[in-house]
């Protein structure tokens, strides 16, 4: 995968792609990546794909309770957001120094540091 858990992405499909501002704009929605599953290649981004969990009575709590939670997306329908340009990007790798470097493809800045 080349987005990592932490960073910052934009929501590129799906029911949760917009959002409207103050001004009646349609805005990108972001979010940050909380958890990577590689296997599936799918993410769960803060705040987004939002799913409604149901919990019966137990021992614990005699009601029942309703919680929201965030579900998973595609890896597909993310990018990330370039730290520097605040756009979204793809992202490339190239190798310096014997290392892989990942890379935004529009500004062509550096993501990662070369240790």
């Amino acid at each position: 995968m080349r987005i990592k858990v932490g960073e910052t992405v934009a929501i590129l499909a799906g029911k949760d792609r917009y959002f409207i501002d103050e001004n009646g704009q349609r805005k990108v929605k972001t979010g940050k990546v909380l958890k990577i599953f590689n296997e599936k290649q799918r993410i769960i981004v803060e705040g987004v794909n939002m799913k409604t969990k149901h919990h019966p009575p137990s021992k614990d709590q005699e009601k029942g309770s309703i919680t929201k939670q965030e579900g998973s997306i595609h890896i597909s329908n993310v990018a990330l957001i370039d730290p520097k340009t605040q756009t979204p990007t793809k992202i490339g790798i190239r190798f310096e120094k014997g290392k892989k470097i990942r890379y935004a493809k529009k500004s062509n800045n550096q993501l990662d540091d070369i240790v």
